[in-house]
């Protein structure tokens, strides 16, 4: 028996007409007549006793009963398989770096699960190494975070730069100057994220070649942390400006001169699967579109 045999079946118990179920599913009389005949012979028992008015045998009875609710699971599981070949259902998990995950993302997730409702996402916040390394073992379904490194086996799609300001408390030496150059930073105890962060290998590559290394540095393992510690006095801080609206009070914004520490970000898949599909494939659009459109 099929979903269409079993919706004929209650739509003629329903009218109590053959020909009415008839007209309802746009068939031909003879084709409800068929499908009732098959069902029966199937099952092996008569479900309907037909005559001047219709009805059902105690068989008919019992099959009504129990299978109203097989429609409505088929007919549950159809529209579930259908939303799901829409890319409008199904489970992902997303994989994303900081400032991204609590600067950028809640409020692009929110309007997505509103156009999305069906769809569940997980979210996974590690640094850019870890999320490419979870991508590779099939752990999560894409990932937001900076480029990879070159031969990663990795598709990425740059999206958006993230801008980085110099941040110190507001009585620092440094306080007078507009913009600070890497050797303005010598002698000034510098805070720092943890070793496998991609900015601060970044930095450090930067200072290198400019001769400022080593430094006086405070290791803090999270980068929005780091503006609670500059507040504090505890050194000065190279961090993304978009954590800073608004800066802590007790400390001024600085911009470093030049623009190479600026990072630039994007999206993640394993090259294998991209162009992703399903639900990955909507929710990879959707956070392309946004992160467009905020620059």
């Amino acid at each position: 028996m099929d979903l269409k045999t079993l919706k004929t079946f209650h739509l003629i118990v329903h009218y109590g007409s053959f020909v009415r179920a008839a007209e309802e599913m746009n068939y031909a009389q003879s084709t409800v007549t068929m499908q009732i005949q098959k069902l029966e012979s199937d099952l092996g028992i008569q479900l309907i006793e037909r005559g001047k008015n219709i009805r059902l045998t105690e068989a008919g009875r019992l099959f009504h009963e129990q299978s109203v609710q097989i429609v409505k699971n088929m007919e549950r599981l159809q529209s579930s398989m259908s939303d799901l070949q829409l890319g409008e259902a199904g489970n992902i998990r997303l994989g994303v770096t900081e400032p991204s995950a609590s600067y950028r993302l809640p409020g692009i997730l929110e309007r997505f699960l509103t156009r999305f409702p069906k769809i569940r996402i997980s979210v996974d916040i590690g640094s850019t190494a870890a999320l490419c390394e979870r991508l590779h073992r099939g752990e999560l379904d894409l990932a937001l975070g900076s480029a990879p490194e070159l031969g990663s086996g990795l598709y990425f799609e740059p999206l958006f730069v993230e801008q980085f300001v110099i941040l110190i408390p507001d009585l620092h030496p440094l306080s007078s100057k507009h913009v600070i150059t890497t050797e303005d930073i010598r002698g000034h105890r510098m805070l720092i994220t943890s070793a496998n962060c991609p900015y601060r290998q970044k930095l450090e590559i930067i200072l290198q070649e400019t001769g400022i290394i080593p430094l006086d540095t405070m290791e803090i393992g999270s980068m929005s942390a780091l503006k609670y510690y500059v507040a504090a006095g505890l050194g000065i801080a190279l961090v993304p400006n978009i954590i800073l609206q608004p800066a802590p009070s007790g400390t001024i914004m600085r911009e470093l001169q030049g623009n190479a520490i600026n990072m630039t970000s994007g999206l993640l898949t394993k090259s294998s699967e991209y162009p992703l599909k399903l639900a990955g494939a909507s929710l990879y659009q959707f956070l392309k579109r946004e992160l467009l459109k905020a620059g």
